[in-house]
């Protein structure tokens, strides 16, 4: 068993999340206090007993997923002491991965998810721009489908989530027209996201500029395990390209298909994934059933996870 970690994005955000967790585990404990401390806000109460709408605020829902998954990944090392093959998360869910890989300092971390939120939010304005997910069309219709809809406006694939699925971002007149044009093609389903910008598309070149200026001033270090990046899906090749991905992220499509792909060459057949939600389980799921996914989302899927990994050590052991 080789096994490697996938940490949460944007959109597994709920009242209540990590709360569990918090009630015990010191470890997790500690991560919400250390959050608190950094943002200068009770972002705990938030978490636990925040409304949908406040926890919907981009730069809230930024901080409040990293900080839960990583409160979920510290409750997971008080059981298991491993270093995984290599780390990745979708989007957001890349800060988390390098907090476990120990190339970013956690309260930087989390100071820099909640700018980056403000930033990506502030780039274009309200009712403007959104996100489309398309179910049951190639990549190949995907790239007719965009072309076809640009002549209405700005319109790119920006989320490649899944074999099966694929999200679109832009202007909202063209992704309306790129939805009928989905549709008379053959997709299963076009469902608008509930979003509030077209995230990892041109139309955030604004926050990938102020986001590069913040990432400046931080110091990145060694990376302890791999981290496969959004951009391209492929290792980060050293500690001094870490800025430039996670600043280009912001208006590359997240090639998550790749990453998994990447995952898998690298011989890992067993992914953790740690956050409020178990999306990612799913996404696998289409790409490459052979992979085994546990997703840590609760209590009860923590204890799941933690006796399947002991099982297997020690069915390994006694062959």
């Amino acid at each position: 068993m080789k096994i490697g970690y996938i940490f949460a994005g944007q959109g597994a955000q709920k009242s209540g999340m990590g709360k569990e967790f918090y009630d015990h585990f010191e470890a997790s404990r500690v991560v919400y206090d250390r959050a608190n401390l950094a943002l200068g806000y009770d972002l705990k109460t938030l978490c636990f007993h925040g409304s949908q709408e406040e926890l919907n605020k981009t730069e809230i829902t930024q901080p409040a997923i990293l900080t839960t998954s990583i409160a979920i990944l510290k409750a997971f090392e008080t059981k298991i002491d491993m270093i995984p093959a290599a780390v990745a998360g979708l989007s957001l869910g890349e800060y988390s991965a390098h907090v476990s890989a120990g190339s970013l300092q956690f309260e930087d971390a989390v100071q820099l998810v909640k700018k980056r939120g403000a930033f990506m939010q502030n780039a274009v304005p309200l009712g403007i721009g959104g996100m489309t997910a398309l179910t049951g069309v190639t990549p190949e219709t995907v790239e007719e489908i965009v072309a076809e809809a640009s002549a209405y406006g700005i319109v790119e694939v920006c989320n490649f989530n899944s074999t099966q699925q694929i999200v679109l971002g832009g202007e909202l007149v063209a992704l309306e027209k790129a939805g009928e044009i989905a549709k008379e093609k053959g997709a299963k389903r076009v469902v608008p996201l509930a979003v509030s910008a077209p995230f990892h598309t041109s139309m955030l070149s604004k926050a990938e500029t102020e986001l590069a200026e913040v990432l400046e001033t931080v110091s990145f270090e060694k990376m302890n395990t791999p981290v496969i990046s959004n951009v391209d899906g492929r290792i980060v090749s050293s500690e001094e390209r870490i800025k430039h991905y996670l600043a280009k992220q912001v208006t590359s499509a997240v090639q998550w298909v790749d990453c998994i792909k990447s995952m898998k060459m690298m011989g890992i057949d067993t992914l953790v994934e740690f956050g409020p939600g178990n999306a990612l389980s799913s996404f696998v799921a289409k790409i490459d059933r052979s992979i085994k996914v546990l997703s840590i989302h609760n209590l009860e899927s923590f204890h799941e996870a933690i006796s399947y990994i002991k099982d297997q050590s020690d069915l390994h052991k006694a062959i």
